[in-house]
């Protein structure tokens, strides 16, 4: 879409985005417009027609000049005066870290949801903020960030993976902001992850409930992330809804949790789980495992004791959260629709539980088979 109209700096703080990009061209200097993206981005831009061949050339942000200031840019492009483009800039581009604490956190960060901040703050103090700090935001560019992220990702594939998620969604908003003309961390692919197969066999679930009881047996002291992980076994629940469950959360065969990763969500317990809550004892903490440290708060994050079961059980290759995918599988297994099971799991998306879906290959299968046998039947009648 393209139109034409007197530029002035009213008339383009009025300009709003459209479903695709389009530009509106200045009637009083030739060959400069303003390009207004989906996203809202606005840029000035000028045609360079000196080779002969019109060429679009970007001047900069609307943020960041005035439409007087972007007309003597358009000229001096046109005449092939370049040291006229030297002209500094009205709004500075901020360093990432004032950008981050000033704009991106009360803008974008405040409005997560509690539950969601963790893992983005791990990622801006242990990541983003100690390499990207005191650069500014147009001096971060493509190469800086693929050296970090292959670096981390050296380490921690997973947490290179959720980091790059979250710069790469404040890079957006500067971009917004008329920060940056283009997002570096756009398109930089995220390392592969694990499929989601896991689960337990019948003689790993064993050896897992046996060497958990020899842990607890051996220290009282266990007897909390013993139960933790038990309750992650029979419920599917993730690791944050248990540690931090609280007493009124709890009701007669449910755990009705506030604040879940996807909302407020209820947990329908099997006999084996309400067992194991009802015998926590009341400390007259809110929590049901609250830390040995500080009962006003919820157990500690860091399961050490999970690190040690799955060596004695030999388990290496499982992880705590594979504990919530053996429920899930074992409910595709035993015949439960995969809408019941997304309700079990608290999955706001049916797409989130469909990944456990080939888990029921093997009664896809059978049922090809009954069904051919069916039909061969039928066909057999008119021999």
């Amino acid at each position: 879409m393209t139109r034409n109209m007197r530029l002035s700096d009213r008339a383009i703080a009025r300009l709003g985005a459209a479903s695709s990009e389009y530009t509106v061209w200045d009637t009083r200097i030739t060959g400069l417009g303003v390009r207004v993206r989906p996203s809202g981005h606005q840029s000035f831009v000028v045609l360079d027609n000196r080779t002969g061949n019109s060429k679009r050339r970007t001047l900069g942000p609307t943020t960041r000049m005035t439409v007087d200031e972007a007309r003597s840019r358009c000229l001096a492009v046109q005449s092939g005066n370049l040291e006229l483009l030297h002209i500094k800039p009205l709004v500075p581009v901020p360093l990432f870290g004032d950008f981050v604490i000033n704009v991106w956190r009360p803008e974008c960060f405040d409005r997560f949801k509690r539950s969601s901040r963790r893992p983005i703050e791990s990622a801006l103090t242990n990541q983003l903020l100690p390499t990207f700090r005191d650069m500014r935001l147009d001096q971060i560019g493509r190469r800086e960030v693929t050296a970090w992220f292959d670096r981390y990702s050296a380490v921690a594939p997973g947490g290179a993976n959720k980091a790059l998620d979250t710069l790469r969604q404040i890079l957006n908003h500067a971009e917004v902001h008329g920060h940056l003309e283009t997002n570096p961390a756009r398109g930089i692919r995220r390392n592969p992850q694990r499929k989601l197969n896991r689960f337990l066999s019948r003689d790993e679930a064993h050896r897992l409930h046996v060497e958990l009881d020899r842990l607890a047996a051996e220290r009282p002291e266990r007897a909390a992330q013993a139960d933790i992980i038990r309750l992650l076994y029979y419920t599917g629940c993730r690791c944050s809804e248990i540690q931090a469950l609280r007493w009124y959360e709890i009701g007669a065969d449910t755990l009705d949790l506030v604040d879940s990763k996807t909302g407020p969500r209820k947990v329908y317990l099997n006999s084996e789980a309400r067992k194991i809550i009802k015998r926590q004892p009341r400390t007259g903490s809110d929590y049901v495992f609250p830390s040995p440290c500080n009962p006003t708060l919820p157990v500690s994050r860091s399961m050490k004791l999970w690190f040690t079961l799955r060596k004695r059980a030999g388990l290496d290759d499982v992880r705590l959260h594979d504990l919530r995918h053996n429920y899930a599988s074992q409910a595709v297994l035993n015949g439960v629709p995969l809408p019941t099971v997304a309700r079990l799991l608290g999955h706001r998306q049916l797409s989130m539980t469909l990944r456990y879906a080939h888990v029921a290959d093997r009664d896809v299968e059978a049922a090809a088979e009954r069904i051919g046998a069916a039909i061969i039947a039928l066909c057999n009648v008119y021999d």
